[in-house]
Parts: structure tokens; sequence; C-alpha cells
């Protein structure tokens, strides 16, 4: 579902009832886990978490006016999506998360390439989705985007 939001605040203002208490929860687990340098933002119609132009210029290459994507958070018709790109990025964060997931969860984890889906959102793993927003610092994250990208 698309919201037309400026801030992660208005963002939240839209959605229905029964996803504002998670969508915040997520928020603020990511916020306290992710490594300094990450911004906050609303991006791609969602909550954000992205490296600043400030740090770095050259922004996302598919839209250089956007800054580099790292993690988001939205609310989506039938479940709530956390899209992290180091999972997509880096083996060993995947592998670390898939042999974590089911350690804490009952379900089968549902996920695509980037995308985390929470069908269930009393079973989205608060604690797990902290770790995994610590583990990847924004130097970190810069090297593997770029080593990706110039290896296309």
């Amino acid at each position: 579902m698309q919201y037309k939001a400026e801030t992660p605040e208005d963002y939240i203002s839209q959605l229905p009832e029964v996803r504002k208490g998670p969508i915040t929860k997520l928020r603020n687990t990511i916020l306290k886990n992710i490594p300094k340098g990450f911004e906050e933002t609303i991006s791609y119609g969602m909550i954000g978490y992205v490296v600043p132009f400030s740090i770095y210029p050259d922004g996302y290459h598919c839209d250089p006016k956007l800054p580099l994507p790292f993690m988001n958070i939205a609310s989506q018709k039938n479940f709530i999506a956390l899209y992290n790109m180091g999972i997509y990025a880096k083996k060993e964060i995947y592998d670390w998360f898939v042999s974590e997931y089911p350690k804490q969860c009952k379900r089968k984890l549902d996920m695509g390439k980037s995308c985390i889906r929470f069908k269930y959102i009393e079973e989205i793993p608060y604690e797990l989705i902290g770790e995994l927003a610590s583990k990847i610092s924004v130097s970190e994250w810069i090297n593997y985007y770029e080593a990706a990208i110039k290896n296309r």
C-alpha cells in the first residue's frame, strides 16, 4: 500500500490502528540499533533508512537524486514488510538471519531477496530485527554497494 507521507510520523499516522503499534515498535527497534550515520526518512513511500548525501553524494545508481537506501519498513495490504539490503548484499548476513529466524519464530520464514514479510504481526521478532539492523555500518554498506555496482 502506498501512503503519501512527508515524515515517518506522518506515515504512521495514516496506518490502520492495528498496524500503528507494530510499525512504531519496528521503527524504534531499528532506530535503537542501526549504526550511526544512517538517516531516517521517507524513501519509496515507506519509512526508510538511507546513507545521506552528506556521506555518499553519488546517491543511488537507479536514481541519483535519491540517497543510497539500506532498510525500509512498510505496511502492505496483507503484511508488514521489512526490506534490508544487507541480507541481499552479504551472504553471511543472509545465512545468519535464515538460521536465527526459526529460533525466535514458530512460522516459516516468508522472505524474498531483501524483503521479509510478517503476515502475523503479533509474531514479529523485534530483537532479531534489531540485531539485523546493527550488522552493517554505513562505510561497510557503501563498500558492498560499490563493489556490487562495479561488478555488474
